[in-house]
């Protein structure tokens, strides 16, 4: 069960943008992010919640997608996220977030894929940019930004050689194949 759901939780890049997901559906996924493991239990995470195409529209300019397909820029018009949620760390609470804000944004893709929705996150952010377009505050550090919707391409997992080339691509078809390297090539003792 656990497995099914990981294996079905890719990084989706491309969505059905006319299918909406709504502010509840974004409230019930941070929630699972809410109620996840933090360091200290400091809780220092706050978010942003975008599910409208206006807010949306300020959120796509300020990302970078993609890095290893070179020759795509990101999702077309049509294919963009119908929703994002914006990881931030409160600098109030403390000046370090550890692991938390991926903590948190793998509970928000288990509980995504669980209702039939994809997602990616997405570190290659303009922060300072997406802060001001956004209009949130000083203390709110940007930390990561996740991509959300009903996916609209194909993710395959393969394997890799021992020390193979671990660049994800996209094939003649539009299906995105992702290696992965072997149990056996990870685990050292």
């Amino acid at each position: 069960m656990m497995r099914d759901l990981i294996l079905k939780n890719r990084s989706y890049r491309r969505f059905y943008q006319e299918t909406p997901v709504n502010i509840e559906i974004l409230k019930e996924l941070v929630d699972l992010a809410r109620l996840s493991a933090s360091a200290a239990n400091r809780q220092p995470l706050k978010y942003a919640l975008c599910c409208d195409p206006r807010r949306n529209a300020l959120v796509f300019p300020n990302l970078d997608w993609a890095g290893y397909l070179k020759d795509w820029s990101g999702p077309d018009e049509g294919e963009r996220p119908s929703a994002y949620v914006v990881i931030l760390g409160d600098s109030t609470i403390t000046q370090s977030f550890g692991c938390d804000h991926g903590i948190a944004a793998q509970s928000i893709l288990l509980g995504a894929t669980e209702k039939g929705l994809g997602g990616c996150i997405i570190g290659s952010v303009r922060k300072d940019d997406l802060s001001q377009a956004l209009a949130i505050p000083a203390e709110y550090e940007i930390l990561l930004v996740i991509a959300l919707g009903k996916p609209k391409e194909t993710v395959v997992l393969e394997a890799t050689a021992p020390g193979g080339d671990i660049r994800y691509w996209r094939d003649g078809q539009g299906v995105h194949h992702v290696p992965k390297r072997s149990l056996g090539e990870i685990i050292i003792a």
